[in-house]
């Protein structure tokens, strides 16, 4: 009797815990009812009307697309008009900001103190490095981050947005894309003063109040680890700050990111595996690299492996310009067969109907 008792229990309480299992993690959840998303970049312009807007956001939606990212230049007002045109088309609506490199930002200007500052001693507030539209702003300094995540969280408060997308959320590149090198006339074997930030008083005061060393005293800097990782910290504490407050606002978080993460610390100081945040849409574009289109396919897998151990999704980014149209699903094929979610598609402008074409035969089949 008692093992007749026993054996029902145990039934009982395994059918009690099958019906009450956990939901679905946020991932998990997003990957069902979307398997593979189409996402693409968007630049907000002055002279286009609401009607250039719908027919505009219904040509991609037509055409399979799933989502865009509005850059509004950090304007939540412009955001808010532009969000239900969008909506009623279909698109989810993603609010895309510059972050630390914030170009004419007219409060920032007022502030040349909030810039940051290189190896050499030069402040992006006047010296620019590679080109006139670099003017990066410190990471560290509490003044030019507040101002960062004053913008971020008015445009979470924007109703009707999907998140705020993160973009040049890094220092200035330490090194250029192997492929963009000849442009600038430049040879990067090693770290160059002139792109090594950030040395303001606010950095090299933080730092040597945690590790009691001063990098403007060191003979090679560029070679100190704990400097290297202060950095990378400063950027992840920017990110986590971001991410509490879309997440108060009702949103998520997600951000442009470079290729992989070691590249991405190594180029830019950019570790984004260790990030809170919602999606990264790390920017896959081979031809910046040099490489071949598979390139795209084991940029995307280690990515993927790198957030094995987080909830983050990866949505692989891709450079239009440089794919042919016969060679977009082959693209597409390489990001999703490597674990991506989506690809997002620099940009909505560089879209040629042979494009469209291909997304709406691949996208018919995604769910596939």
């Amino acid at each position: 009797m008692k093992r007749t008792l026993l054996a029902l229990l145990t039934v009982l309480l395994i059918s009690a815990c099958e019906q009450t299992k956990s939901p679905p993690t946020k991932t998990e959840s997003t990957a069902v009812a979307n398997p593979f998303k189409v996402w693409t970049w968007l630049t907000a312009k002055s002279d286009w009307t609401d009607s250039t807007y719908q027919s505009k956001f219904q040509r991609l939606a037509e055409s399979g697309i799933d989502a865009v990212l509005i850059n509004t230049g950090t304007n939540p007002a412009e955001l808010a008009r532009l969000t239900p045109i969008a909506s009623e088309e279909g698109l989810e609506v993603h609010a895309w900001i510059m972050a630390m490199n914030r170009p004419g930002d007219t409060v920032a200007l007022q502030h040349p103190d909030w810039y940051a500052v290189s190896r050499e001693g030069k402040s992006c507030f006047d010296t620019r490095p590679y080109v006139g539209y670099y003017q990066w702003m410190c990471p560290t300094r509490p003044e030019s981050r507040g101002h960062v995540l004053n913008l971020v969280r008015g445009l979470a408060e924007v109703p009707g947005v999907a998140s705020v997308h993160l973009d040049y959320i890094r220092y200035s590149d330490i090194f250029l894309p192997i492929g963009l090198l000849p442009k600038y006339d430049l040879v990067q074997n090693e770290e160059l003063p002139e792109f090594d930030f950030c040395y303001c008083d606010k950095c090299i005061e933080k730092f040597e109040s945690i590790h009691h060393k001063n990098p403007r005293e060191m003979e090679h800097p560029e070679l100190d680890l704990e400097w290297k990782q202060f950095r990378l910290n400063q950027v992840k504490a920017v990110v986590d700050d971001a991410y509490k407050i879309v997440h108060d606002n009702g949103k998520i978080l997600t951000a442009a990111v470079f290729p992989y993460p070691e590249m991405a610390a190594r180029m830019v100081r950019q570790r984004w595996d260790k990030w809170n945040i919602d999606m990264v849409l790390p920017m896959i574009y081979h031809n910046f690299y040099n490489e071949e289109l598979d390139w795209i396919g084991f940029a995307t897998g280690q990515g993927v492996s790198d957030l094995s151990a987080r909830e983050t999704e990866l949505h692989t980014g891709l450079f239009i310009p440089s794919i042919p149209a016969d060679q977009l699903k082959e693209a597409f094929e390489q990001a999703k067969t490597n674990g991506a979610k989506g690809v997002a598609l620099f940009d909505a402008g560089a879209l040629m109907e042979e494009h469209l074409a291909v997304i709406k035969e691949f996208t018919t089949q995604k769910n596939d």
